[in-house]
């Protein structure tokens, strides 16, 4: 998706103009800054589609402002890091990353996984026959990205209404993390299962549970969205 405009926040200028510099190339428009409370004011003041985060920034880390911002926005993030342990890129799918790159990347893996992020985005990539699903006092919205269990809304990212409607369009079918993946984030995804772990968590802590639903665990399958007749 040309001309969307990503935020590229990361305390090295020279990585900054190097992602600016492929990203221009690909026709993105882009905006840069080197910490996060720069990073949480320009989001708040200005409109974006993305934002690339680094994770070791001085006085607020890439950790911190993902949690500050996830409190008012769904913005699609990709983490760029040098910390490239699982438990690092889980800590950042944990906090509420789209995504994450490790340092050194490939310029054309890092534009992949952007690509993909924003073709995800558009409409068409979530058509379905029903847009909207209710069990009882759950309502779920892919179209506009609303769950609400009563009167009450529940902030989600996009990725996890996505995720949670896969498994509630499909009521008691069990499926594995590979099939999610697919489904969900998309054949060309390049990160592993424990991304659909971290999302289902988040989404069970949000969420918790009805007297008629719940999302269960299959151990060593995958996940259901299990509904009780009532």
């Amino acid at each position: 998706m040309a001309n969307c405009r990503i935020l590229i926040v990361d305390d090295d200028d020279n990585i900054c103009q190097l992602l600016n510099l492929y990203l221009v190339k690909e026709s993105y428009s882009t905006a840069i800054c080197h910490n996060g409370k720069d990073a949480i004011k320009m989001l708040k003041d200005g409109e974006f589609d993305l934002m690339l985060l680094d994770i070791m920034m001085p006085e607020m880390d890439g950790y911190e402002t993902l949690t500050e911002v996830r409190k008012f926005s769904s913005i699609p993030i990709i983490m760029v890091s040098a910390k490239g342990e699982s438990i690092d890129k889980i800590s950042g799918l944990d906090h509420g990353a789209d995504d994450y790159v490790t340092k050194p990347f490939e310029p054309q893996e890092l534009l992949s996984r952007i690509k993909a992020i924003f073709r995800r985005a558009q409409p068409a990539a979530v058509a379905t026959p029903s847009s909207d699903l209710t069990y009882d006092d759950l309502y779920i919205s892919v179209k506009n990205y609303i769950v609400r269990v009563g009167d009450q809304k529940i902030d989600m990212t996009p990725k996890e209404i996505e995720l949670l409607f896969c498994l509630a369009e499909h009521p008691m079918q069990v499926f594995t993390r590979e099939q999610l993946l697919h489904k969900v984030w998309s054949t060309d995804y390049q990160g592993d299962t424990r991304t659909v772990d971290v999302h289902i968590k988040r989404i069970r802590e949000k969420l918790g549970s009805g007297k008629s639903w719940q999302l269960n665990t299959v151990w060593g399958v995958g996940y259901k969205f299990e509904v009780t007749p009532q």
